[in-house]
């Protein structure tokens, strides 16, 4: 026996009531913005030879430094599973260095190298270029940003 799953036809007043409609999700727009934020800046971070997340280790780090693995992952809203991979991937590729806290055991600190220091000049064009590709002015983009850090911070209150 087969049967035939068939199309529901909807009113546009029962379409735009639907709270299941993709484009009526906060969630959508957020993660596709990011999905296509994060291939804009593929091409700009590849002659550096970072991944965009790596990146966002090294802003952190470029910010202060030395930083322990848990504290990135909550300036970062990465969990220790995401962040351990990465942060060995880059320790391997040369940009930083992982030790041992010798006061905590338990700690495990992250340094720049030589290399990961002089990466900061190469990036300095990065933000730039990133704002011109984007095509927004810079209050439009500074008013972005801010209703997105409210919006994280919303978030990161509800997640404790």
């Amino acid at each position: 026996m087969t049967s035939k799953i068939r199309a529901k036809k909807s009113t546009t007043t029962e379409a735009e009531n639907d709270p299941l409609l993709l484009d009526l999700q906060v969630c959508f727009p957020l993660y596709a913005a990011s999905n296509l934020l994060t291939r804009l800046y593929r091409p700009v971070l590849e002659p550096l030879g970072l991944t965009y997340s790596q990146y966002l280790v090294m802003l952190a780090l470029w910010e202060r430094t030395p930083a322990s693995v848990g504290g990135l992952g909550e300036r970062l809203h990465l969990d220790s599973g995401t962040l351990t991979p990465l942060l060995k991937r880059m320790e391997h590729a040369g940009f930083i260095l992982r030790q041992r806290d010798t006061q905590d055991e338990r700690r495990v600190l992250i340094t720049l190298t030589a290399h990961g220091h002089e990466l900061r000049k190469a990036a300095m064009s990065v933000p730039g270029t990133l704002a011109k590709r984007l095509g927004l002015e810079p209050d439009a983009i500074a008013e972005l940003r801010n209703s997105v850090k409210r919006l994280v911070s919303i978030l990161d209150g509800e997640r404790r």
